[in-house]
């Protein structure tokens, strides 16, 4: 699953600080706009507790957990679109990420510049949107010129396509991004097979001080953030960069014994990578047996024989039928062979639609 989430902001909201705790990958990070000219890209691995539960349970040699891409994109400003700043590169690696996070500053620090000169996150918010549809303005408007002369010409599918193209251009005039416009399925397709920016789904990272990670809430910044990205049908994650920086540094107990004396169950790293997993329609279904326990990443709605091509394309394309049990079912029988003995296990074809959790078994023949 060759798919990644692009994380922008602007200039110093910490989009650097929190990629570095992310892949600790060691991206520059600097307090001055542009020190991230060509996008950084790392590979993340997705925790999950189911991984750990099954390699309790079957005890195998290795186990491989599943993972995916971030791309840390420099910071946009205003007038991106008309090529301000390092505008008309940093749209273009936009344009190449399937989904957005974008990470808004939350706290105050003079220390630390703010482009605009203030804290002030629905501002930073509107400026990025606003920069995006712009962009998707310009395009929709290029391609109406196009299509516009065939449909004079009766062409049908000129005429159904321009018309999508007009929803689009109404939306954006109206400052509305093309993913909460209510199109039908086929016109849909017109509007993915654009690459706008604006159709990519979003994910707000509200970055907050260390004073506020235990009690986000108490954070009126926050407050907006969540309030904003209602409208939007998004998820806000909060996290505080600094301290996850030093997080991503720790393991084991250490690790747990400090998200303890933060007051905080989880980190929101690990918050993250899942919410941007699953944003970008992800799941993970598991293979497990006594060499590997591991976790393979599909795209929701994929049937079987492309779940197994997964893991090697000879699988998809001999794929017989898959030996299939819901997690949830293998941990309490306990074993593979309980399972089967209690009629959880499936004997799943090609028309099985896997789910998030499944533990499967291929049978195949090339």
């Amino acid at each position: 699953m060759a798919l990644t989430a692009g994380i922008v902001g602007l200039p110093n909201v910490g989009k650097s600080t929190l990629f570095n705790a992310i892949t600790q990958a060691g991206a520059e990070s600097a307090n001055y706009p542009f020190c991230t000219i060509d996008p950084n890209v790392g590979i993340v691995e997705v925790p999950d507790h189911r991984l750990t539960k099954l390699t309790e349970l079957v005890q195998p040699k290795k186990t491989v957990p599943t993972a995916f891409e971030f791309t840390d994109i420099a910071g946009i400003v205003k007038g991106a679109s008309k090529g301000e700043g390092l505008g008309n590169k940093f749209l273009s690696h936009i344009r190449e990420v399937d989904a957005i996070c974008q990470v808004v500053r939350c706290f105050a620090d003079d220390n630390i510049t703010h482009v605009a000169g203030k804290v002030d996150p629905i501002d930073d918010i509107e400026t990025i949107n606003l920069e995006l549809i712009l962009a998707d303005l310009e395009s929709v408007e290029k391609r109406i010129g196009r299509v516009g002369k065939l449909a004079k010409q009766k062409d049908k599918e000129a005429v159904f396509e321009l018309e999508v193209l007009e929803m689009l251009k109404e939306a954006f005039e109206s400052d509305m991004p093309a993913r909460t416009v209510e199109f039908t399925e086929e016109q849909m397709k017109i509007a993915k097979g654009m690459h706008l920016l604006t159709i990519k789904p979003v994910l707000y990272v509200a970055n907050v001080s260390e004073d506020d990670v235990a009690d986000p809430s108490s954070n009126e910044y926050v407050q907006q953030v969540r309030e904003f990205a209602a409208k939007d049908n998004a998820e806000v994650i909060v996290i505080c960069a600094k301290i996850e920086s030093e997080i991503a540094e720790l393991e084991g107990e250490e690790k747990e014994m400090f998200l303890q004396e933060l007051g905080i169950e989880e980190s929101g790293l690990d918050q993250l990578i899942r919410a941007a997993y699953h944003l970008l329609g992800l799941a993970t279904y598991f293979t497990a047996g006594v060499q590997e326990v591991r976790a393979w990443t599909f795209r929701k709605g994929m049937k079987a024989p492309q779940c197994a091509g997964v893991i090697h394309s000879d699988f998809e394309k001999g794929f017989i039928r898959a030996e299939t049990v819901a997690y949830e079912d293998l941990l309490d029988a306990g074993t593979m062979t309980a399972a089967k003995e209690a009629g959880k296990v499936r004997l799943e074809g090609k028309e099985y639609i896997v789910k998030d959790g499944d533990v499967m078994h291929f049978r195949f023949n090339v």
